[in-house]
Formats: C-alpha cells, structure tokens, sequence
C-alpha cells in the first residue's frame, strides 16, 4: 500500500520520541520490543481504517475537510465547522473514487456533524469506540486528508498521545494536524475511532478533537438534520455548557472558589448558596480554585445533579445542586 513506507519511518519517531514520553502514557513503551510492537499496533489501525478515512468537498463554500465512515450505509461523522453552510458535499475516498454526500445535523456547540453518503453501496467503515474514559497517556493514531485531497499520496498517519481531558465532550493530543485534517478521525489503538478533529493549534502539536461520545449523546437529531449551537474557540462559552450561576472569586491562601455573587433563579440560588460561601468540592473531589471548578462541571451535563461541599462561615455543608445549560440560564429575561 502507498502509505506502508511512511509507517516504516514511525520506527525511528518511536526511538526519538521514547525519551519524552510522559510517565502517565497507559501502556509502556521503554524497550526496543516495546516500540516494535507498538509500531505494528500502529500500521495494523492504519491499514484497517485507511479505506473509511474520506475527504468531504463542498462546491457550495468551497471548504474542504475530512470525515470517517462508521456505517455500512455510509454513515459519515466529520466536524461542524467542515460542512457548515453546505447541503451536499463530495466524498472522496483514498482511492480516487468520488460519491455525492448529504449533510445531515450539526451540534456547533460540540464542532460535531453528520453527513450521508447517497449512493446505496455496502461501505467500508470503522468502528465506533468511547471517548470518555480516554486518559492522558493513551496512545492515539490521527488520519486526515491533510491540506486536502492528494491522488499522489494517502492521508497521512500521526502518532501522539492524549494530553488533557475535556471540557465537556472535547480532548487534546499532541497529533500533528494541519489544514484538511479537521473533521478526519482519531482512533485507538484496537482501530475504533475515538474523536474527529476540531480545532487545530499554533503548535500543530496541540490540538482538539471532539469525542465520539458527544456523537452519541446527539445521535438522532443529528440523523434527523437538526442544525444547533454556536461554535466557540473558547468550549466553557458553549451555550450548552452546564452552570450553577455564580460569580467566582479567588483570596490567596485560600483552596476553593469565593462565591462573590449568586445569579437568580440559578441552580446555586435553588440550592441555597450565598454569596461569600467557600466552594471545596464536587461530588466528594477538593476544589483548589475556579478553573477546577469549570473542569469538572464540563464533564456533566444539564439536568444532572451534583453534590457541592460549601464552607460557610467555618462550619461545612453538603448541597445537591441540578446543573442547567448556559444558554437556558442566562436567556432569562
């Protein structure tokens, strides 16, 4: 296959790379034997999933991107941003060959979108994995139609690791991506996509992908073409991000968040918390300061319930708050 001498270079990546590799990668990789293996787990996941890696074309934008088959049907999951603006959009496979796509849902808030391949066909498709128990450390495999569709080569195959978890369905690796990757497809060692790829950083080292478990939570408005949400560089400004309306505040010395201001008719304020109340935990897990806080709130949802551990006054409580959307909240008159 075209892409099989590029793998072989992974070898000599693996031998420069093992001396930075985080003490928290998930499964180890310290001797040659190691790396062998890992390299053939790597072409193995790049010769299984290269035919269902595609390249989504709109005639209508002139945007071009790419998408990951995960049906049989030709079921395709590529990112919001690649396919907004456009109703139909051109597939194209590694191989050259060319199909017609219609697109389907959008969640912008989430960079998730759907598209569906209109000529009936039994397609080659990946298989879905979970991206919520994904962990820093875990070896991932990127492919992508970098800088657009090329005859003369297939989408190229990266090697990283998962940097960071969240906020909400979004995660980092250190994949190298460039134009044209965004909407393609990360995958898992066993080969199962994982995430798409949203936004690219300056780096092109660090770089977020939107987790295949967001597909899910979305998956028949998707299928039904519901088109929703804005999409934010900054993912804690999503309209659907859950809150529990408060005004954080910080006093050095001080683990937890100040609650400076309590918004009404908020989650905070049904629960009963006031201003000047001293946030230490979620769920049983310490709080240091309010960057904590959004992290873990991005890892819920609207409607769930979590228990807060409050100080106030030096005396601690225990508050069961049910968190709302961002948008719901703050769309009150």
């Amino acid at each position: 296959m075209r892409h099989s001498k590029t793998l072989h270079l992974l070898a000599a990546g693996f031998l420069l790379a093992a001396s930075f590799l985080p003490t928290q990668a998930r499964e180890a990789a310290s001797t040659i034997a190691d790396l062998k293996a890992l390299e053939a787990r790597v072409q193995n996941v790049a010769e299984k999933t290269m035919p269902a890696t595609v390249a989504l074309l709109s005639d209508r934008t002139g945007s071009s991107g790419s998408g990951v088959i995960v049906s049989e049907q030709g079921l395709i999951l590529t990112a919001a941003h690649v396919i907004q603006g456009a109703d139909k959009v051109l597939v194209v496979f590694p191989n050259g060959k060319q199909v017609q796509g219609e697109v389907l849902g959008a969640n912008f808030s989430k960079d998730i979108g759907m598209v569906r391949i209109i000529d009936e066909g039994n397609y080659t498709f990946a298989e879905m994995g979970e991206s919520d128990h994904l962990k820093a450390g875990d070896w991932v495999v990127a492919l992508g139609h970098s800088a657009g569709f090329k005859a003369e080569r297939t989408p190229p195959v990266r090697f990283g690791r998962v940097i960071s978890e969240g906020p909400g369905n979004f995660l980092t690796t250190d994949c190298t991506l460039i134009g044209g990757d965004s909407g393609g497809p990360l995958f898992d060692l066993d080969g199962r996509v994982v995430a798409i790829h949203s936004s690219i950083g300056k780096s092109l080292e660090n770089n977020n992908h939107a987790g295949v478990d967001g597909f899910r939570k979305d998956w028949q408005r998707l299928i039904d073409g519901d088109v929703w949400g804005e999409l934010s560089m900054n993912p804690f400004a999503n309209p659907e991000m859950p809150v529990i309306g408060i005004g954080m505040g910080m006093i050095r010395g001080i683990n937890g968040v100040i609650v400076e201001s309590v918004v009404l008719g908020s989650p905070a304020a049904a629960a009963g918390v006031r201003q000047h109340d001293i946030i230490t935990s979620v769920n049983g897990s310490p709080i240091r300061d309010g960057g904590e806080l959004l992290q873990i709130l991005a890892k819920h949802q609207a409607g769930e319930t979590i228990q807060l551990g409050v100080m106030r006054n030096r005396t601690p409580i225990e508050m069961a708050v049910v968190l709302k959307r961002r948008n719901e909240l703050f769309s009150q008159p």
